[in-house]
């Protein structure tokens, strides 16, 4: 006689109230229709994953008895940030002073990325890195690790614990960098091969092809890493490309047979859909032809550019070219971890190029028409922000709690005059609403913000991406 089978469990039912925001598509192609405001919203989940969202007086009648209810009015829900360019191992150097970029990367980059060799190191800064994320509201970044194969298992080990979706990759460096950065082309396939076998599609992390930049890069490492991608489906590409002039003409000398620096990357099969280049500010019409004609994507990284003095990224040029953009805190050349500020500086910029950038623009990746949208069946990366009348507060005290300030202190004594900083900093405001228009106000009143972040679950699925307000993740 068969056991008849087990009763399934109810699922877990939660319903969270408050100002609800999240995004469809494409405010080019949508409009107004691109997004969607509900001044009293709910959103609905069964078992961690969206079962519904609108406005709270449609959606509260139909709730079970004994649902749990979390009361967030006066405070702002949407979906987590997207962050499209960070390197977690330059957390220590943020805002180094006084350099442009390859004497930056000579001063300050490479003597601090040669400490992940230890893994308790890597593992400390991990978990620094992803905690100061989550206090600005981000819930996925596209990561650069070091050279070495223990800094990504450290960073992948903390984001898998905190239930994150991140992508992240092993740094290809093969030449023009200091011996004990360097690997060669063969030992870097090898070793990015392991770490894709063993880390992409885990729980919600995928990975990353990493060669740094060009320059330090043989044409038979990036040989290779186009192999990577051909073999492995659905790993993304990381890079940089044309952040600095003198890189631009370094690159015309170390490759004499290429067209122009995109075309480098474009000779080795990496441009392609899931490849995101970071700056791409010295770049002609028919690098941003081939770039859009090719799927890749663009991360622009503006308190970077800044900083460092590289140039002022073009995006209506962009746009015209049919490249996705997605936004960048660069950090440690960035100089805060907030994507708020980063919009800010990023409004700026375009106003210094002439051009206007409004905050519903910015998505990257994968081009899904969900980027950023609260989608059924998708488990939501979700923030809360607190709201006073129609101006969104921090919900916090304290503002970007990663900030930098031209210094260039290193090591663990950073991070603690980072939180002490953080503490005293008192002031700040994000983003205006109209309740009837449900219209996001310019990014010029999106500075010095804190995003209190809802951490996705400890047991997440492995499958559906997390909603993002910036890219959408996956396909």
């Amino acid at each position: 006689m068969s056991t008849p089978p087990a009763p399934q469990a109810a699922p877990r039912i939660q319903a969270f109230r408050g100002a609800l925001l999240h995004f469809l598509g494409d405010p080019d192609e949508l409009g107004a229709s691109a997004h969607e405001y509900f001044d009293d919203g709910l959103l609905v989940l069964h078992d961690g994953k969206v079962a519904a969202a609108g406005a709270a007086h449609a959606l509260l009648p139909g709730l079970p008895e004994g649902v749990e209810l979390a009361d967030y009015s006066g405070k702002l829900i949407m979906p987590g940030f997207v962050d499209t360019h960070v390197h977690y191992a330059q957390t220590d150097i943020i805002a180094a002073y006084g350099e442009q970029l390859l004497e930056w990367l000579e001063r300050y980059t490479f003597p601090i990325e040669r400490r992940f060799a230890d893994p308790e190191y890597a593992r400390e800064v991990a978990d620094f890195f992803l905690t100061e994320l989550l206090r600005n509201g981000t819930t996925t970044a596209l990561v650069f690790a070091t050279v070495h194969p223990q800094s990504v298992d450290a960073f992948f080990t903390a984001a898998q614990a905190r239930g994150l979706r991140m992508i992240a990759g092993k740094v290809l460096m093969d030449r023009n960098c200091p011996e004990y950065l360097c690997d060669t082309a063969d030992s870097a396939y090898a070793d990015s091969k392991a770490l894709i076998e063993k880390w992409h599609g885990t729980y919600r992390l995928l990975y990353a092809v990493t060669p740094r930049f060009a320059p330090t890069s043989t044409e038979r490492q990036l040989e290779l890493a186009g192999r990577l991608l051909d073999e492995h489906p659905g790993v993304y590409l990381q890079s940089h490309v044309a952040e600095n002039k003198s890189e631009v003409a370094w690159v015309a000398e170390l490759y004499p047979w290429s067209r122009s620096y995109i075309d480098v990357y474009d000779h080795f099969g990496l441009l392609r859909p899931r490849a995101v280049y970071a700056h791409c500010l010295h770049l002609d019409a028919a690098d941003r032809e081939r770039m859009g004609e090719t799927g890749a994507a663009m991360s622009f990284c503006p308190t970077s550019n800044l900083f460092l003095g590289s140039g002022l990224f073009d995006a209506d040029a962009a746009k015209r070219h049919r490249v996705r953009v997605g936004l960048g805190t660069d950090v440690g050349g960035g100089t805060s971890l907030s994507m708020l500020r980063t919009l800010d500086e990023a409004y700026k910029v375009a106003q210094l190029a002439g051009q206007r950038l409004s905050p519903l623009r910015a998505r990257v990746l994968s081009g899904d028409a969900r980027l950023g949208a609260i989608a059924l069946s998708r488990r939501p990366d979700r923030q809360f922000r607190r709201r006073q009348g129609r101006r969104f507060h921090r919900a916090r005290s304290g503002s970007d709690s990663a900030d930098g300030s031209a210094h260039g202190q290193h090591g663990r004594s950073h991070r603690a005059a980072v939180r002490i900083d953080d503490a005293r900093r008192r002031s700040g405001d994000t983003c205006h609403a109209h309740h009837g228009s449900a219209r996001i106000h310019e990014v010029a009143a999106l500075s010095r913000s804190r995003a209190i972040a809802i951490g996705a679950s400890s047991r997440p699925p492995q499958d559906a991406p997390g909603a993002s307000s910036l890219g959408s993740i996956g396909s």
